[in-house]
């Protein structure tokens, strides 16, 4: 600073050194300075969760809110009973760039949707038949192939997002018939329920709700198909050791809950998604579409 002020800024007088003129004037802002630097500095501080007030914002398909919701809520909030989550249903009409993934720190969302950024395999399932426990077309061994090719479909609705199953139905020649559609499949059930209409479910969820509706759950008269929700997060919270943490979380509930593994490369489950995932502790691999700046 003397060389850049041509100005000695110290100056001593007998044993001690006094201010220039300049350097008084100097003072306060290079307080200012050393603040704002050390509060740059500690923004990236351990994540101590029994001492958090952070608010989580977690966008969550219907699914997972039937299947994980409390079981999370109830470990968050056990571990870091000041923080805040807010929960939101998927929108679809929400573009598919970083918009999303900026406004909310997680999307529990089923593999499939195209976001930039970086994904995760949460929990893994299968999807079955869900029919009226009265249908004349069920026999002991379930649906017949020809049998479900006939039936009206109620089916759930996600947008653009390819599901599995498309593919297989393909594969076999099969264009659902679909009478009706609802955005996400815990209203499936009960629009089942009486009814001579078909839907392809996610087992857990099925079977959770067929005892209470009247349906019956069977095998797909194809091969399983797999179905698998995954984490999406913006490529910006990397790094924080909060969302760190929340995403442990999820990693940790979600395996309590059956998890989603390495089976789901395996099963070519991730050419289903645009976004390439990761497994357990290790890095993410960012997807293709992510702008890297």
């Amino acid at each position: 600073m003397r060389r850049h002020f041509s100005d000695d800024l110290l100056v001593r007088v007998g044993r001690e050194y006094q201010r220039t003129p300049l350097a008084d004037r100097l003072l306060p802002l290079v307080q200012e300075t050393l603040r704002k630097a050390e509060e740059t500095l500690s923004l990236i501080q351990p994540f101590e969760p029994e001492h958090s007030t952070q608010r989580f914002s977690i966008v969550m398909s219907d699914y997972l809110m039937t299947m994980m919701a409390e079981p999370l809520l109830r470990a968050i909030g056990s571990a870091a009973p000041g923080a805040r989550i807010d929960i939101h249903l998927p929108v679809p009409a929400e573009p598919t760039d970083d918009t999303r993934l900026r406004r909310h720190d997680l999307l529990l969302l089923p593999l499939g949707h195209r976001q930039p950024g970086f994904s995760e395999p949460v929990l893994r399932d299968r999807f079955v038949c869900l029919v009226d426990a009265g249908n004349p077309r069920l026999t002991g061994r379930g649906l017949s192939l020809g049998d479900f090719a006939e039936m009206p479909h109620a089916a759930a609705e996600f947008g653009k997002v390819l599901m599995l199953f498309d593919r297989h139905l393909d594969s076999q020649g099969i264009t659902p018939r679909i009478r009706t559609s609802v955005p996400g499949f815990s209203l499936l059930p009960s629009l089942v329920s009486g009814t001579d209409m078909v839907a392809l479910v996610p087992e857990r969820l099925a079977r959770r709700y067929a005892d209470s509706t009247g349906c019956t759950v069977v095998p797909t008269p194809f091969p399983e198909v797999s179905f698998v929700e995954a984490m999406y997060w913006h490529r910006n919270q990397q790094n924080d050791p909060g969302h760190q943490w929340l995403r442990a979380m999820v990693r940790r509930v979600g395996a309590d809950r059956g998890g989603a593994g390495e089976q789901a490369d395996r099963e070519g489950l991730a050419d289903v998604d645009d976004s390439r995932h990761h497994h357990g502790g290790a890095d993410p691999v960012p997807s293709p579409d992510a702008d890297h700046g």
